[in-house]
Order: structure tokens, then sequence, then C-alpha cells
């Protein structure tokens, strides 16, 4: 049986990629700070209540799950940092809290877990991030969250590097524009097209795209 272990599982793209593992007959481990939840999703779901930011609690998962292959791990949680967004309203407690979500958990997650990822067959590392965090692609604003999101991008490239001699596969995945609580009413996709693509993408990831970086649809997408 294949194993993926999500993070901010309990609602929006986290809680979709549980349905579509689960669906497929995968075991789940499913991280959320309200996993209550993930009740309703059917499966083999191994609910976990995690605050990613709690970093004694993601060490204490790691060795509670000790000699367990995880196949997918897939590093979703995150948040908007909008009220530090534009210029004249940088509020700094808002962007350490945005960089605290958004870029430092995802890679104590990676710490924590790597050789449980490294002992699976897929050995796929995963980070939700997002096209505004591209250089390439700035068009401004969304100080934050960009810039969060571009440390996330720069550490999944170092962790490219530095496990690739455990077989690693580690990538980052845009999304897209999803309707979500983050992403608003006014986005472009809807979970149901954001997700199952993404899943598709990390299905067909082999080790040749390490360090690499996707659009949800599998288009490579600029640093």
């Amino acid at each position: 049986m294949s194993t993926v272990l999500v993070t901010g599982a309990a609602r929006g793209l986290g809680l979709d990629f549980v349905k579509q593992y689960a669906g497929r007959g995968w075991k789940v481990h499913a991280c959320a700070r309200s996993p209550e939840a993930l009740k309703q999703v059917k499966g083999d779901i191994h609910a976990h209540k995690l605050e990613v930011t709690d970093y004694e609690a993601v060490k204490a998962l790691a060795a509670g799950l000790k000699g367990e292959a995880i196949d997918v791990l897939i590093c979703n949680a995150g948040v908007a940092g909008r009220e530090a967004g534009d210029l004249g309203r940088i509020d700094p407690k808002v962007w350490r809290d945005t960089f605290e979500v958004n870029a430092l958990a995802p890679l104590m997650m990676a710490e924590a877990f790597v050789d449980h990822v490294a002992a699976s067959k897929d050995r796929k590392l995963i980070a939700i991030s997002s096209r505004l965090g591209s250089i390439t692609h700035n068009d401004g604003a969304r100080y934050a969250y960009r810039a969060s999101k571009t440390a996330l991008n720069m550490e999944w490239k170092s962790l490219s590097k530095d496990t690739a001699g455990k077989g690693l596969i580690c990538v980052v995945l845009h999304p897209g524009w999803v309707q979500t609580d983050m992403g608003g009413g006014s986005a472009t996709l809807t979970i149901d097209q954001s997700v199952p693509a993404m899943v598709k993408v990390i299905d067909g990831l082999k080790s040749s795209d390490n360090g690499r970086f996707f659009n949800y649809d599998g288009a490579e997408l600029p640093w």
C-alpha cells in the first residue's frame, strides 16, 4: 500500500488531496489544526492534530511514525499574508507569521520526515508554492506572500541537491488561482480542476524532475 502525508488537510486543497488519495486506496496521514472535518472522508485516513509551526509536535509526529515509509509528502499548509502585502501597510508581525507558516514550517516538516520519504518506493517531497513566488513573473505587491513563497522555492531547490543521494524527488507546485478561502470566489479554477491535475503531475514525476517548479497542469514555471 502506498502512503501519503498531507499538511493543511482539513479544508481547501489539502482536504481534496486527502480525498483524492484515499479514493485511490492509499493510506493517508492527514495533518491539520482542526482535523474534525476529516471524519467525512472515507478510506484509510489517519488524522493528526498538528500546528505546523509547533516544531516539537512535528518532531513528535515524525518519531511516532518512525519506520513508516511515506511515498509522497505534501507540504500544503499556508497563509495569505495579505495584511502585509502593500507598501505603506507592511506589518512586521504579519510578515514574520507569513514566513513562519509558508517557508520555515515546510522546511521543518521536510527535515523531520526526510528519512520516511527516502524509505519509500516513490520518494516524492512536494511543496505547494505559488506562481507569485516566481521572480520572473513578479508584477508587484503581495510582498509578504511573494517573498515567503520565493523562500520556499529556494529551500526546495536546496533540498533537491542535499537529498539527491537519497533518491528523493523534490518539486514545488503552483496550484493555480483556486476558489478556496485563500484564493477567493473570483479565482479562475475550482478545487476539482486543480487538485486532480496536481495529483496527475505528482504521479508522473521522475528522478529527472528533481528540483523543478511546475504549474498544476504540468507546465514548467520559471524561478
